[in-house]
Order: structure tokens, then sequence, then C-alpha cells
């Protein structure tokens, strides 16, 4: 088992340094054709190949610091150091969007020259190395969400890439200058949802709210029913990293209770909803009441 969850991580880290390099090399050339086709669209395109590269890169960095020992200091070690990356990448393309968005609505009044056929070629290329770089991912997308998240990031740009080809297009055939600008107003819209989602998961991982994949209602009554328990309380669940979930709660008890009994809450936890660290207080219906954590205020 080791050995086949080290490969996994081997593969793993291989596909997002050959994504990265990948990225790297066209975002390079992405900008100096934009700029040299005075092709917005291919300069908004360049800018969201970038923040993804560097969304990755935050992304992989924060994953190797994670792993980290906890320590006295740091008692849950740097797990969530993956959520501060993910907040900051947020943050990073929203500001690149608002420029990009500024940048084209001005260009609405003063059309300029764009030299399509460059536009459509450089895109293209954007195409074919941002639809590699999602099959390098397409394997284990359903069943990881960092490798999800990095697959549906680079389909997305393939996606992007080929409206800027569409724009080279209609702009080689029609003449239509100002499809340049409308495609990267697109451009911006279409990453701005996905990127306003990212923002808000951060935040709210941020302040350990209830992550979207825990079924609060379920888990309630999954405790509540469990031999033996006449209730609970003090029952929180919080993001530890962006793939880890952490809980505590009380269980107050009618009676002692069975070996093995929090193995078997754990394990459950662990399988059905995807709690990697719970832990768990005992407490008869006696101690109840001298809980301070039980008391309204």
């Amino acid at each position: 088992m080791s050995h086949d969850h080290s490969h996994h991580v081997s593969n793993y880290n291989r596909a997002f340094a050959i994504g990265i390099v990948l990225n790297v090399f066209f975002t390079t050339v992405e900008f100096i054709y934009g700029f040299a086709a005075d092709s917005l669209a291919l300069i908004a395109d360049a800018g969201h190949n970038l923040s993804d590269v560097l969304s990755l890169l935050l992304a992989w960095g924060a994953s190797i610091l994670a792993k980290k020992a906890a320590t006295e200091k740091r008692t849950y070690g740097l797990r969530k150091v993956t959520v501060v990356a993910s907040l900051i990448s947020a943050a990073m393309l929203l500001a690149a969007l608002g420029i990009i968005a500024w940048e084209a609505i001005e260009r609405f009044s003063e059309p300029a020259p764009v030299a399509s056929i460059t536009m459509m070629v450089v895109a293209a290329i954007g195409v074919v190395i941002n639809t590699a770089t999602a099959l390098l991912f397409l394997g284990d997308h359903q069943h990881d969400l960092n490798i999800k998240g990095a697959f549906l990031h680079m389909a997305a740009d393939a996606a992007v890439s080929l409206g800027v080809v569409i724009a080279g297009a209609l702009i080689w055939w029609k003449g239509w200058l100002w499809v340049d600008p409308v495609i990267s107003l697109l451009i911006v819209a279409v990453i701005f949802i996905g990127t306003w989602n990212l923002l808000k998961d951060s935040m709210n991982y941020t302040l350990d709210a209830v992550p979207d994949k825990i079924d609060m209602p379920a888990l309630k009554k999954y405790l509540e029913n469990l031999p033996d328990v006449a209730r609970i309380h003090d029952l929180h669940v919080w993001p530890l990293s962006t793939t880890e979930v952490a809980l505590t709660v009380h269980l107050v008890m009618k009676g002692s209770t069975q070996e093995g009994f929090l193995h078997q809450i754990q394990h459950h936890l662990h399988d059905e909803f995807s709690i990697e660290h719970a832990t768990i207080q005992i407490e008869s219906e006696a101690d109840e009441a001298h809980c301070s954590l039980e008391r309204p205020h």
C-alpha cells in the first residue's frame, strides 16, 4: 500500500512539474506575441495562464509545507498554509481581471489593429498545451480534489484559448476589431465566476466554516443515534487544510461505553464523512452539568 501511495505522489508531482514547465513556456510566448500582435485577448489569456501557473506553484509549495511535522508552537503543523495559498491566488487573479477589464473597456473607444493570424496561431498552440496539461491530471481527477482542481483549471484554459482563436478568425474574416475587447471581457467574466467561488471557499476555510462536502444534519443524526448516547453538544467541524477536516464533539452517555466504541466512531467519520481528525469527549449525564462548554454563554 505504501508503495502504491508513493507511486501516486510521484505521478502527482511529475504532472505538476510538467504542467508548470509547459505553461510557463507558453505564457511567455503568449505575452510576447500578444504585445507584438496588439491583441488584448491574447494578453488576457496569457494573464490567466500566468495566474494559473502561480496558483499551481502556490498549491504545490503549500502541500509540501503542509507535510511539515507539528511543533509545540504549531500543534497542527502548517496544514492551514494550503488555505492561505488559495486565498492569495484568488486575490491575485481578481486584481489581474480588474486590469484586463479596464483595458478592454478603453479599447472599445479606441479600437486598435490586431495581427489576427498571429493571434490565432499562438492561441491554437495554447489549446494544444492546455489540453495536454489537463490530460496529465485526467487519471485521478475524480478521486483527488487537488488533481480535480488542476484538471478543471487546465481544461478551462484550453476553452479560453479556443475563444481567442475564434476572435482572431472573426477579425481576420470580418475585420471586426471590437471582437478583441469583447472576447477579453468574456474571458474576464468566465474566470471571475470560478475565481469568486475560489475566493468564497478560501474565505470560508480561513474562518473555519464547515466545508461544503460535510452533511451536517446527517452527521448530527449519526452521532445522536449512537448506542447509549443521550445527546451531544459542542460539535465543531472545520478544515485543517484544503483537503483535511477536523471534528470535536462531546457525547453525553446514558451508560458505560463498549470496547472499541471510539475507534468505531472515528472509522465511520473517516469513511462516511471524510473527517480525518476526530476528537471525541465522553461525558456521563452527571458530568454534563459541570461541562463549561455546555453553558449558554
